[in-house]
Order: C-alpha cells, then structure tokens, then sequence
C-alpha cells in the first residue's frame, strides 16, 4: 500500500491507500514546529496510519509521499522557506525514509492536492487546481501527470500583478492576485475579529452591506483573475477552486462565476472560452492533498486510474488513532 502525508501547519492529514487506490485508513495527527519535530510528527502519521493494518509499515506499506507547503526539490526529496512550519531547509524524504525504511516522495502541498483532486473528482484531460489558502497558487495536472515547469514554477498565478501600485505581496511585487484573493487577502481588506472573517464579510455582503459587497466583488474578480490566467495561458479543462476559502462553497462559485459572465458580456472572445462552466468546487471532506501525495512517484497511477474516497466515518476511518479526522487544520 501507499502512504500520502498532507503536511500543513497545524495538522497533518494521513491516508493509506491499497494498492487498488481506495482508501484503507485516514488519521490526523498534530504537526510540531522546527524541522527536527516536522520530521517526527510525519513518522508518527506514518506509524499511526498503518495501526488499523496489525502489520509494520515496513511490511504493508510500498513508499511515502509528503506533500507540504514552501520550495519543494521534487527530485531531491528537500524543502526550503515552509515558514509556517519553521523550516529554512530540510531533507524531508531522506531525513523521514532513515527512520520508517521506506522510500519517501516530497512534492509542493498544492501541486500534490491539485493531482489528488484530479482523482478524486475523476477529472481528465487538463485541469488546475486554485488554491485560496493563506496565499494563492495553482497545481496544474495534464492528462493526469503534474505539470512542474523546468523550474518548479508552473502554476504560480498567486503572483501575477493584476492592480499596479497595489498592496506589497509578499514576493515584492505590486498588486498580484494573492494581495486580493488570499485569506490574507480578505484579513486585510475586510479587518474582523472573526473567527472566520470571509463568511462573516460574504454575510454582510448578503445582508445588504454596501462596503462588503464591494470587497466581496473584489474578492471574486481577484479569483476570477486566477481562473482567466489558467485558461489563456494552458487552457485547462476545468478549475478546481480548494482552500481555506473555497469552505464558502457554493457563495464563492456563484460570486466568482458572476464575474466571469459579466467579462464574457463584454468581451466575445472570453465568452467563446465558456470560463464559468469551467469552475468546480472542491468539497472539503476530500482528503485531496494527501491522496495527492501517496500517488507522487507512481508512474501507473496516474495514467487512467481513479482514486475511490473510504465514505467518512466508515470502518478503516474510525480505526483512526491520531485526531479526528473532521479536526480543523
């Protein structure tokens, strides 16, 4: 069987897959800070995820993937800058293979989810993944295999500068689409002492609020932007939007496909793209980015075979023994 870690700051999402790619077992396990405690938090996930087996992970389980956020070194198994995690550079798949004895994949989060999502949706052809997180990137995947670039850069829309002389982006630009289509985003646009300020502004926004309906269109046509970028530029199939703010499901879809239909009202040449009918939410009950990661460095398994999600709360999902699997991350 394969492993797929989800590496994110706070939790780290753990599927073990069969070799038929169902879903065998799915934990949740809390991730430490530094990259000594990164590593033993994924050895944990590792060992806890293969418990409902009865066997070791050296006996069940054929290879790892981690997918987690920063600057991943796909070929070398490194990661630099994962800032939330604390970690400048660390050989993760080295580092992790040494301690379970088994071979270990590291791929970028996003780019491991957008392959997941590929799957799981039963996708084909090209298609993209958006992610609202914190910031704002892009996984792409054409005709099943994840498309990197030379460089690793493929699919870092985040930073294309849409408004001059806009809000500094953390990369030292002007403007780019992360400044308005990120959590960060919309933290910075819409102040809150929240919980959740996007739906607290989507609220407003819905309730009448002048001032919210404003940013949200902000918001929206940022996204938008993203989409438009992906099209013109690959011309994927389908846009999965996934996130922290694609949790406002159907509301940010239908505000976000509001502004592509007026652009195609304007422009026909954007209308001939069929842009809203392009756009796909990802349900967040998806373990994507960690069945993402499991399917990292597997040749076959990205060439016409689909992953089957276990339903949540069946048998292998209670024999869990890390956190629930429904804790935030």
């Amino acid at each position: 069987m394969r492993i797929g870690l989800d590496i994110g700051g706070t939790k780290i999402d753990a599927v073990l897959l069969r070799d038929d790619l169902t879903i065998a077992s799915r934990v949740r396990v809390p991730t430490g800070k530094g990259p000594r405690a990164v590593v033993a938090s994924a050895e944990r996930a590792v060992h806890d995820v293969v418990a409902s087996t009865g066997g070791s992970v050296a006996s069940v389980v054929a290879s790892i993937g981690a997918g987690i956020p920063g600057m991943v070194d796909a070929e070398r198994g490194r990661v630099r800058h994962a800032v939330n995690l604390d970690v400048t550079d660390l050989a993760l798949a080295d580092e992790l293979s040494a301690r379970v004895g088994v071979p270990v994949h590291v791929e970028n989060d996003v780019k491991a989810a957008s392959l997941g999502a590929y799957h799981l949706l039963s996708l084909t052809g090209s298609a993209a993944l958006l992610n609202l997180g914190t910031g704002v990137a892009a996984g792409i995947v054409l005709d099943g295999r994840l498309w990197r670039g030379p460089g690793g850069g493929a699919g870092e829309v985040g930073h294309i500068p849409i408004e001059p002389g806009g809000a500094i982006c953390g990369c030292g630009q002007r403007g780019c689409i992360e400044t308005l289509a990120s959590g960060s985003a919309v933290a910075r646009l819409w102040p809150s002492h929240a919980e959740h300020p996007a739906v607290e502004l989507f609220d407003a926004a819905d309730a009448g609020d002048e001032r919210a309906r404003t940013v949200r269109r902000t918001v929206a046509q940022a996204v938008a932007s993203g989409i438009r970028v992906l099209a013109l530029t690959v011309d994927v199939e389908t846009v999965v939007l996934a996130g922290g703010l694609s949790h406002l499901g159907d509301r940010l879809r239908r505000s976000v496909t509001e502004v592509l239909e007026d652009w195609g009202d304007e422009s026909a040449f954007l209308a001939s793209l069929s842009l809203p009918s392009r756009v796909r939410m990802l349900p967040p009950e998806l373990a994507a980015a960690a069945v993402g990661a499991a399917l990292v460095g597997i040749p076959d398994a990205t060439e016409g075979r689909q992953v089957r999600a276990a339903p949540v709360g069946d048998d292998a999902t209670r024999a869990s023994v890390g956190a629930p699997v429904d804790a935030p991350r």
